[in-house]
């Protein structure tokens, strides 16, 4: 498995769009994998 994970800055813009209610559905998709891919806090 990778160890690579969604930078803080990215993910923070993941959830603006998943906010949004005026985005696709598409960027809705990509918005919420980057989420999915952030490092759990601890």
């Amino acid at each position: 498995m990778a160890k690579k994970a969604t930078s803080l800055k990215v993910a923070k813009i993941a959830s603006k769009i998943l906010r949004d209610g005026r985005t696709s559905k598409a960027s809705k998709t990509v918005a919420a994998s980057a989420l999915s891919q952030r490092e759990k806090k601890k």
